[in-house]
């Protein structure tokens, strides 16, 4: 181990330029207009891991659909297959006047707690699990006299997950004997914090419909006809109120809520790192851990409504939001849309007319983590982590995907482990890899594909 661990310590500043390459090239799939740039980073990607041996080929569903990257560097005869997978497409950027730093420019600062973090979107998730794979292979291969690889390595690097892995499904049809492996590493996780490593070992599933309610044909002016008819604002804001109970827990009967592992989050940390407003109490019942990993939560992402600035005095005819719930593992994504449903069309007010559109779902996951390969991890995090075992951790986020690996290889071990601590901002303004930990992460892959040869 020692000398693994020098192996990736000197490696370190290399992988991290090559993680800054990546970080430059602005691959949001949500963007049309960036499409091109989402074409570059599977090109970039092909391209360091042909560098370490692979055989790689970028693929697609279908033509014109986003770029995924495939690719093999075989093992020793009769060593377990192991399938990598990460994602190079990133989240919008949305407004670079909220970011410390330009968003595709790699920018090394130091945070809150002292440590150096590299900021940028795409630093965490999930080019950094990219580099994460790239680093393992490369440790491994460099810490042995002949450049082997204790396992056969199947690599999947998707371009389209942060636009819901749409064509995935036909994805791991089309290329299942290419993918087909028995463990299967999800690099697109977190750990529990700073020095304390973790296996997520269940994630809530999501729902997101558009809600929309008509009050009335046309505008009319609010003097004239205010007090009497219902505008659509008055409606909606009635309606979505009822989607909560008084202590802000869900509202909607018959979604599925289970207990979470007995971790504790103490509050301090809790409020730092949830950005909460120093007066902001806290919503619903149960355990923290509870709270976000193992019950659902309603949230409203977006409302149509008139701009503040230039309002005038109208009834407003219709207006529409975005809902969005994440669903605990165990329930469905369509008993959510169902159960859903049945309460707004319960509770709309006033006659208004009501029409609900599902956006997409995703199911949650709860995985099994006993057997060879989750002992092979853990015991390799435990020693890349200095002794700090890893602990088995929910997330109350999604992975939808997930779920579409367990069907297409039920044989399969399937670990979900990543770069991300709960300061990484992922999706967010200033989103930065913490590097000691990343360092951390690079040993323990290394480990884990070690032990499971």
């Amino acid at each position: 181990m020692t000398d693994l661990k020098a192996t990736v310590h000197d490696l370190m500043p290399a992988l991290l330029e090559d993680l800054k390459d990546l970080v430059r090239i602005q691959s949001v799939s949500a963007d049309p207009a960036r499409l091109g740039e989402v074409e570059k980073s599977a090109q970039k990607t092909a391209d360091l891991f042909a560098a370490e041996g692979f055989e790689v080929e970028i693929v697609r569903a279908y033509d014109g659909a986003p770029p995924a990257v495939v690719g093999e560097r075989k093992g020793p005869e009769g060593a377990p297959t192991v399938l990598l997978y990460a994602h190079h497409d990133v989240q919008p950027e949305n407004d670079p006047a909220d970011w410390e730093s330009a968003p595709f420019e790699p920018t090394l600062r130091t945070d809150e707690r002292g440590g150096e973090r590299l900021y940028g979107r795409g630093a965490a998730d999930d080019k950094a699990g990219i580099a994460m794979h790239l680093g393992a292979i490369r440790a491994l291969a460099r810490s042995n006299e002949h450049g082997d690889l204790p396992v056969t390595v199947r690599l999947f690097i998707e371009g389209e997950e942060e636009v819901a892995s749409a064509t995935l499904p036909e994805l791991l049809e089309k290329f299942q004997e290419r993918l087909r492996a028995d463990v299967i590493v999800i690099g697109d996780s977190g750990n529990w914090d700073i020095g304390v490593p973790a296996l997520t070992t269940s994630l809530r599933g999501l729902i997101r419909v558009d809600v929309e309610v008509r009050t009335l044909t046309h505008a009319v002016h609010s003097g004239m006809w205010g007090g009497l008819v219902p505008d659509a604002l008055m409606a909606l804001t009635r309606l979505l109120n009822t989607l909560w109970t008084e202590d802000g827990s869900a509202a909607v009967e018959g979604l599925v809520s289970g207990p979470a592992a007995d971790v504790d989050y103490p509050e301090d940390r809790l409020r730092a790192e949830s950005g909460a407003a120093p007066g902001t109490h806290w919503v619903g019942t149960g355990s923290t851990v509870e709270r976000l990993w193992t019950k659902p939560a309603i949230t409203v992402t977006g409302i149509d409504a008139p701009k503040v600035d230039g309002a005038s005095n109208t009834l407003v005819p219709s207006a529409r939001a975005k809902v969005t719930i994440r669903i605990a593992p165990g329930d469905t994504s369509e008993n959510a849309v169902k159960r859903l449903r049945e309460h707004l069309e319960k509770h709309v007010p006033w006659g208004a007319e009501l029409s609900t559109t599902v956006v997409d779902t995703g199911e949650p996951t709860v995985l099994e983590a006993t057997g060879p390969a989750y002992d092979a991890a853990r015991a390799a995090f435990t020693e890349a982590w200095d002794g700090t075992a890893p602990i088995d951790m929910g997330v109350g986020g999604s992975i939808p995907f997930i779920a579409e690996f367990k069907e297409a290889f039920p044989a399969a071990s399937v670990l979900v482990t990543g770069v991300e601590d709960p300061d990484t901002r992922a999706h967010g303004p200033n989103e930065g890899l913490h590097l000691a930990e990343f360092e951390r992460v690079v040993l323990g892959e290394a480990l884990l594909l070690r032990n499971l040869g």
